[in-house]
């Protein structure tokens, strides 16, 4: 862990300890304490109007969509009370707060004593309300003009010796909008380097759907739980992370669905479900959601998975046509000869064994889902952050083909996204690794040459500035420094920077370690209204399955120095082109409707953007594999099976594998407190979870204070300070929440193909804490 001295602000959070108070997990989530603990949070940032009246336009057709979790709308019956989770109420109070950083707020606040407080007291000091600026040697932010900060950045860019010398970072948060013009603007300056959240969060996904199926993105609606069989939840924690799904997941069991859960922790939201909104829940009763709950080691998905496939092709050998859908596997899918020949020699045992599952469990999954077709299989990171990502994604995929699970109603794959709009993101063409034919459409509307080249992702990114490669950071949202792996790495290349850039609602750590100069752009956020030569505007997103809406904010802003992300976009563009650009920066700046109709010319399914877009609920993009036709890079019209290898992992006796996970009280990076209720953690975050048998053998004892060390590639990583908890989880297992863990996590750990931090996935070691 990086020291602070009077020249670098401190990268992480402090060394410090809070009073913990432990108590039994629970084994439900929501229910009336959500509700509570949402309006709590409301009341006290916003008051008792502004944010509850927000509350009632979240969502809602006509509102703002929530700028937390990608979990997409109800098409028709939405809540006329509450179509928000308890965290999308926290985001909501995080970013109407009342609470605004002036000038004179940063001229008493050096960046060195920011950075000393802890990511939720940075956070929860309240909206940028005015351009800010740092300059080379200064120790204290001080107010900048838009047209001179604009001139700062582009005279920057247009000094470097070549466009690639900088890199412009997306978080999910950002509009189809923003992000279009963004990536054009990017391209028109003459480069691709454009990393994202994506390619830390969701790319193996992405990578392992197209070589699979054709299409990056998951291939169901949110009807589709309420028809199906089997949902089997992989790797996700909808509890914490996307709450609204448990409605859906309620909604499914109450029409028949089973439910089975795979995840190495157990998690209330996986467990039962009090719905707020409904009598029963008010009155405290559960609904039992996972009928079935594998209790897989980390990393042992994949082994699951085989142990399924091996079970499933047995009762098929006993009944032929009964369990495999050989009609489908036949017509629309390739290589099931070559594949079923390696499933015959599973051993159903030694694979329960490397999954860390009971084989009668293993088993009872199979049962379950012998006779049935309409599956739907749900991942998230828990899949997606491992060395073999892209491969577990493959293996997912080769189920669904098995079985005939995809292209049908009920039934197929749902990646669920994490930030609102990271799927819309790659969509408007924020992408490291652009296709051809969407650069040859590029030159072929505006005229301008795009760059062929990659660009860099977020891990090349950070190498990139370790070397000296890259000169310039441009941050549209997001905390950059507290999302990415290797803390200490990280904030050190970032250091090396001449200029950082962060459009920004809120204060977070990346403003506090920076470049040799720095600058913040204010913007607006979701829920803000947007007015633009004095009418209303509206911005739009696209959600988890694929659906296009727009979302217009209500409130009105903390400042009247803010832009819109668009604008910013803009204002940039006109300060760094100037008279070489062939676009008309203005129109887009001056009208969304203008960005929309050259979305609908570039981006294709966005035909008549501008009419769809107003339609109530809005429309669904163009989905092929949702529809049963597959076309691949190298197979048209057919899915192909896919071999995969089993991963091995080998442990010292004294070490452990360690996953990143987030508490109920945060969003990505936000901190919105220090409870994380369903897991009984309160007042502290500084926590390891082990097994007790674990604890025991190492001599340790609930309570203790210990650091924790990685040795990847031969370099000591040290998170220090943490208390012992013990929990249930399998041996040889422990979690840190995110991202107190990230500095332990080595930015050389990556998925093969898609590049993604295996933050999911870290060898550990425990020592006792001195001091």
């Amino acid at each position: 862990m990086s020291k602070e001295t009077k020249e670098q602000p401190a990268a992480e959070n402090p060394e410090a300890l809070h009073k913990l108070k432990v108590t039994k997990p629970k084994e439900w989530a929501a229910g009336i304490p959500a509700v509570a603990a949402a309006l709590a949070d409301v009341f006290e940032e916003t008051g008792v109007v502004r944010g509850p009246g927000a509350l009632f336009k979240m969502n809602q057709k006509g509102g703002f969509d929530c700028s937390s979790c990608a979990w997409p709308d109800p098409d028709d019956d939405r809540s006329p009370v509450a179509e928000y989770c308890e965290n999308g109420a926290k985001a909501l109070a995080e970013e109407a707060t009342t609470k605004k950083l002036t000038p004179e707020f940063f001229a008493q606040n050096s960046v060195i004593d920011l950075a000393k407080l802890d990511d939720m007291e940075i956070g929860k000091k309240g909206r940028i309300a005015q351009p800010m600026y740092l300059p080379k040697g200064g120790t204290h932010y001080q107010s900048i003009s838009w047209d001179d900060a604009f001139h700062k950045i582009g005279d920057k860019l247009n000094s470097l010796a070549s466009p690639d010398e900088a890199a412009f970072y997306t978080s999910g948060r950002t509009s189809n909008e923003a992000s279009f013009v963004y990536q054009l603007f990017v391209r028109e300056f003459g480069t691709n380097n454009m990393p994202d959240c994506s390619n830390m969060c969701h790319e193996s996904t992405s990578v392992g759907l197209a070589e699979a199926i054709g299409i990056g993105k998951g291939t169901v609606t949110l009807n589709d739980f309420y028809d199906t069989d089997v949902i089997i939840i992989i790797g996700q924690n909808p509890g914490t992370n996307h709450p609204r799904m448990l409605t859906a997941l309620e909604k499914a069991k109450n029409k028949g669905s089973k439910i089975i859960a795979i995840n190495p922790l157990h998690e209330a939201g996986l467990m039962g479900f009090k719905n707020p909104q409904a009598v029963k829940g008010i009155m405290g009763i559960t609904t039992q959601l996972a009928d079935l709950y594998l209790q897989v080691q980390i990393n042992g998905d994949m082994a699951l998975l085989k142990a399924v496939e091996r079970l499933l092709y047995d009762a098929e050998q006993q009944e032929p046509g009964k369990v495999f859908d050989k009609e489908f596997i036949e017509k629309s899918t390739v290589g099931y000869t070559e594949f079923i020949e390696r499933v015959k020699h599973f051993n159903v045992d030694a694979l329960c064994a490397a999954a860390g599952v009971r084989v009668e469990q293993v088993k009872a999954a199979a049962d379950l889902l012998k006779y049935k077709s309409k599956i739907i299989i749900c991942w998230a990171m828990g899949v997606t952050q491992h060395k073999n990502g892209v491969d577990t994604v493959k293996e997912i995929v080769n189920l669904t083909l098995l079985k005939g699970s995809i292209g049908k109603a009920g039934a197929g794959l749902c990646p669920v996204r994490g930030h609102s709009n990271v799927q819309g993101n790659r969509t408007m063409m924020i992408w490291d690794k652009p296709k051809k034919e969407q650069l040859d459409k590029l030159q072929e509307v505006y005229g301008f040459t795009p760059p062929q080249q990659n660009g860099f992702d977020v891990v090349e990114s950070i190498k990139a500035m370790q070397e000296g490669k890259l000169k310039v950071f441009f941050a549209m949202g997001g905390n950059f420094l507290s999302a990415t792996p290797d803390t200490t790495y990280t904030a050190d290349a970032m250091r090396k920077l001449e200029l950082s850039v962060n459009v920004s609602t809120k204060l977070n750590r990346s403003h506090l370690v920076h470049g040799e100069e720095a600058i913040i752009l204010p913007t607006l956020a979701r829920s803000d209204k947007d007015v633009i030569n004095g009418e209303d505007q509206f911005i739009s997103c696209e959600n988890s399955m694929g659906v296009v809406q727009m979302s217009k904010g209500v409130l009105e802003p903390v400042s009247k120095d803010l832009l819109n992300e668009t604008q910013i976009v803009c204002g940039l563009a006109k300060a760094t082109l100037a008279k070489r650009t062939v676009i008309d920066w203005d129109r887009f700046a001056n009208s969304y409707d203008a960005v929309r109709d050259d979305i609908g010319k570039v981006i294709p399914g966005f035909e008549n953007y501008n009419q769809r877009v107003r339609l109530p609920g809005g429309f669904y993009l163009p989905n092929g594999a949702r529809e049963g036709k597959f076309e691949t890079e190298k197979f048209k019209d057919r899915a192909p099976f896919t071999i995969t290898q089993l991963p091995e992992h080998k442990m010292a006796d004294d070490e452990y594998m360690m996953t990143t996970i987030r508490s109920h009280d945060q969003f990505n990076t936000t901190i919105y407190g220090m409870d994380d209720r369903y897991r009984g953690i309160h007042n502290e975050r500084r926590v390891i979870f082990m097994n007790p048998k674990d604890i025991a053998k190492a001599g340790l004892m609930q309570g203790d204070k210990v650091d924790l060390f990685n040795y990847y590639d031969g370099i000591e990583r040290v998170a220090r300070l943490f208390i012992i908890v013990p929990y249930n989880i399998p041996e040889r297992n422990t979690a840190t929440y995110y991202p107190e863990g990230n500095v332990l996590v080595p930015v050389n750990s990556v998925a093969d193909k898609s590049n993604c931090p295996t933050s999911k996935l870290v060898f550990i070691k425990i020592r006792k804490h001195v001091g």
